[in-house]
């Protein structure tokens, strides 16, 4: 049983992995998108909608993509004064259920999302200023996916939890 739950959390946070190492160039294109913003701006005297449109574009996708590559990476913020005093019994049992409860969240917004994605797609929503970008829907999309991704990513905390736990209980049995 640990062993599946192994594949699946390595499967899983792979997945995460990979996509947050790609979705992470976000980071560097908008550095670029900015700085061609601000010499064309301040050198050129030209200034565009789009590109200023871009740059919260790619700002949104590098955001909703990233909460699960930083979850992957272990680079959330825990508030552990009662946790670290815990037993590690006990700890792989919070775990477990509040990567459950990040699941179960992160399937309910982007359930949710789903229909706010499909209206803005069904009127060709785009820019209301003059000037940018149009299929404002694409950018709307990335929220349904994102959540899915933060599902999959506490799918693989699940199973790494649960094998913690299992491998706690199985110590314990053992042990008497």
């Amino acid at each position: 049983m640990t062993g599946l739950l192994h594949k699946i959390a390595s499967g899983a946070g792979g997945t995460v992995r990979i996509t947050g190492q790609i979705a992470a160039w976000t980071g560097l294109a908008l550095v670029i998108l900015v700085a061609l913003n601000v010499l064309f701006r301040y050198f050129f005297s030209f200034g565009s909608v789009a590109l200023q449109e871009g740059e919260w574009h790619l700002m949104a996708v590098g955001a909703l993509f990233g909460m699960s590559y930083g979850l992957n990476q272990g680079g959330e913020v825990r508030v552990d004064i009662f946790y670290a005093q815990m037993p590690r019994g006990m700890q792989a049992f919070i775990d477990l259920v509040s990567n459950l409860a990040l699941g179960a969240i992160a399937v309910i917004v982007g359930w949710l999302s789903l229909s706010y994605v499909q209206s803005s797609y069904a009127i060709s929503e785009g820019s209301p200023d003059p000037g940018g970008l149009p299929y404002r829907y694409l950018l709307k999309a990335a929220i349904p996916a994102a959540f899915a991704l933060l599902a999959l990513q506490a799918v693989a905390m699940t199973a790494e939890s649960l094998t913690r736990l299992i491998a706690r209980i199985t110590r314990r049995k053992g042990a008497i």
